[in-house]
């Protein structure tokens, strides 16, 4: 089977401090991207930085850390309680849990802390994820589809998060259909089509 090009000819660059809007249809490349930047994936072709790692080289992997993409499926081990996920995902990545039970809070879940993963709703989840984002503090922070199936008050707390990030001199990107959603979020937007940014 030949391979499929996804991609081509794409020149984005966001800024420290600036959160940015793609848009495009189906298809059209917008989550390939985020995992490009997320350093998930390796281009086949081309060069680049993420915070100011080469984009194809190992040093990647040492800012891997400092970036955090929220997908389309919540990534929690559905075994753990939304506690334990959120000390687990802090003990991985260097931190103290000391926090854990203030950012559960702040996000509306501090009754189901001790509820698991598996055991939650589709937009509990979710929020669990924006408090793991809360504790972390990333200096790259990715959304795809992040309105997705949330209640109006979840819906706040995407922005919020995404402020935070912008306030402490990070980079957010947010891919999304909705654009009424995502237009006060953000300071620009790009629209992807055809695998190429315009």
């Amino acid at each position: 089977m030949g391979a499929t090009t996804i991609l081509r000819d794409v020149d984005v660059s966001v800024a420290p401090g600036e959160a940015v809007g793609l848009f495009g249809a189906n298809g059209a490349g917008k989550t390939t991207l985020l995992r490009i930047l997320a350093t998930l994936l390796t281009p086949s072709a081309g060069d680049g930085t993420i915070l100011g790692a080469p984009v194809t080289g190992s040093a990647r992997y040492d800012v891997r850390p400092q970036i955090s993409l929220i997908g389309h499926v919540p990534a929690l081990y559905p075994e753990l309680t939304l506690r334990e996920n959120l000390q687990f995902a802090a003990r991985i990545g260097g931190q103290t849990d000391q926090r854990v039970d203030e950012v559960l809070a702040t996000v509306g879940l501090a009754d189901a802390a001790d509820r698991r993963g598996a055991a939650c709703s589709y937009g509990m989840q979710r929020r669990a994820e924006f408090a793991r984002e809360l504790m972390r503090a990333p200096r790259l922070l990715l959304l795809d589809e992040p309105h997705t199936a949330l209640d109006a008050a979840a819906v706040e707390l995407v922005g919020h998060i995404t402020a935070g990030v912008v306030k402490r001199g990070g980079a957010v990107v947010v891919v999304s259909h909705d654009r009424t959603r995502v237009a006060p979020m953000v300071d620009r937007t790009l629209e992807i089509a055809g695998g190429t940014v315009q």
